[in-house]
């Protein structure tokens, strides 16, 4: 009876070993058809640019001349974009998943903003370039400003960093809030000093990825009507008025340079994506310390 079933059962077993290694086989040339395309994209970019990466070139501005032209003000624009955004978006973000995991009752109202949320991660990002144009240009006349650049961003990544900052508050134990209850911790304070320190690690990691969209976001700045040439650094009229300085971002620069015939111009703008991915790297890896560094404290 046992060798009968046994013979049976052989056939179904060879087909589901053969689905397991045709699935495995094709993970693993998916993953390698991206990593090749990865690193062939890098070596071109890296032996096109390599060479005009100098400190003149950070420091000078942009020009109309290829040996003149430099990266200064949509260098110093991107950070000034990134630190309003990430400003705006990480108190905004884990407040919503706050409220929406602790506070929001669970009614047909709630649900709608939750459905309008995730679907709002999915939205491309051209359409929130014509709502940050009609809503923080027009309505609220803050012209093409860094801080008109700065919320829409952080409407584009919002989001995504609501729904990593609720996913982050559901990983903490379920045990950790009734234990602080039980040791006479009000709600508020189970929130900031038990569940925040524990899910702060995967709101990082949220933050991270939802900054580093949108520092190689190109669209919505451009139908903002951020400038393609700017001599001039925000704020150099005093920190004060940055805030209401136009501005230019390191990918419109280097989409306008790449747009031009002359060979020089692409040279300099694969030099530019190179300081875009240092850039990308650095904010990551201090992002990623920070994570890590709060994980270790949240285990301790």
């Amino acid at each position: 009876m046992a060798s009968a079933r046994s013979t049976a059962m052989r056939p179904n077993a060879g087909w589901r070993r053969f689905k397991s290694r045709a699935y495995y086989g094709v993970l693993v040339a998916a993953t390698l058809t991206g990593i090749v395309v990865l690193v062939t994209l890098l070596a071109r970019v890296l032996a096109e640019g390599l060479g005009g990466l100098s400190w003149d070139f950070i420091v000078s501005y942009p020009s109309r001349f290829a040996s003149q032209a430099g990266i200064l003000s949509p260098l110093m624009g991107s950070l000034w974009i990134m630190a309003f955004t990430a400003l705006f978006s990480f108190p905004l973000g884990v407040g919503t998943a706050l409220w929406l995991e602790f506070y929001a009752p669970k009614n047909r109202i709630t649900d709608l903003i939750q459905t309008n949320i995730s679907n709002l991660a999915g939205v491309p990002s051209i359409v929130y370039g014509i709502l940050g144009l009609t809503v923080f240009v027009r309505w609220m006349a803050l012209d093409r400003s860094v801080l008109a650049g700065a919320l829409t961003m952080t409407l584009l990544i919002l989001p995504v960093g609501i729904i990593a900052a609720r996913e982050a508050f559901r990983s903490v134990p379920r045990s950790l809030g009734p234990a602080s209850y039980a040791l006479g911790a009000t709600k508020w304070q189970t929130i900031w000093r038990v569940m925040l320190p524990y899910a702060f690690p995967g709101i990082l990691t949220g933050a991270i990825l939802s900054m580093s969209r949108a520092i190689g976001e190109t669209a919505p700045l451009i139908i903002l009507g951020a400038l393609t040439y700017v001599a001039f650094v925000p704020g150099s009229a005093g920190l004060a008025h940055a805030p209401l300085d136009p501005f230019t971002v390191l990918p419109i620069q280097i989409f306008n340079w790449s747009s031009r015939p002359q060979k020089e111009f692409l040279d300099i703008a694969a030099t530019g994506i190179i300081v875009l991915l240092i850039l990308l790297l650095t904010m990551n890896g201090l992002a990623i310390y920070l994570r890590n560094k709060f994980q270790r404290k949240a285990q301790d």
